[in-house]
């Protein structure tokens, strides 16, 4: 049974909701900062010069901006994750196109029968190594902006506590020293932003799509 669009609207993802609201520029800034890194890096490590690498993320958000308002109606295109990875896919492909030149690793092509690439770019399935590789970006891009949000939440002695003894691996004594600070507070600190972290990457997940 196909769902009622009133259906996508309660499960639809917090932000994915507040970006098809064309009233609410706050939501596209967010939305802008937490997907730009993950299609600029994808198309910088296709080949793409750093001028190049923008105008792709440039393109690849007037083409949501244009179509968000629609994404839920169309069954095709399944997660938003994998819709934008083809649409990064197909962008990092035109901007090699018109340069004259060919991608490191060109993305999938559609079939002979498909009609005009704008319009069908979008419903083009990535091979499955394409697929996994952009979830592990996608999992190192949830990750970071996670650890973006946490740095603004807690104090900055506990998050450098945190980073330095979860992230860097530094011996908890070395922690201590350094920061001048109890041992037993950096285990305490680095649990409780530890809990904090994995809180604010599963937001995302949820938020994100």
């Amino acid at each position: 049974m196909s769902k009622h669009p009133g259906d996508t609207l309660r499960t639809r993802p917090t932000l994915l909701f507040r970006v098809q609201q064309s009233s609410d520029p706050a939501s596209w800034e967010e939305f802008h900062r937490l997907y730009r890194r993950l299609i600029y890096g994808r198309a910088r490590r296709s080949g793409l010069s750093h001028a190049d690498a923008e105008d792709v993320a440039q393109d690849v958000f007037k083409r949501v901006a244009e179509t968000i308002s629609e994404f839920d109606l169309n069954p095709e295109r399944g997660s938003f994750r994998g819709w934008l990875m083809k649409l990064t896919h197909w962008r990092i492909a035109d901007r090699f196109e018109s340069n004259g030149r060919v991608p490191i690793k060109p993305p999938s092509v559609p079939s002979a029968d498909a009609g005009p690439r704008t319009a069908t770019i979008e419903r083009v399935p990535s091979p499955e190594e394409e697929e996994d590789e952009w979830d592990r970006e996608w999992q190192e891009h949830l990750l970071a902006a996670g650890i973006e949000r946490l740095a603004r939440q807690v104090k900055a002695q506990h998050f450098q506590v945190f980073e330095l003894y979860v992230r860097q691996q530094w011996p908890v004594l070395k922690v201590a020293s350094h920061l001048k600070v109890n041992p037993a507070s950096v285990y305490v600190i680095s649990h409780r932003l530890t809990k904090l972290l994995k809180a604010e990457v599963a937001k995302l997940q949820q938020q994100l799509g």
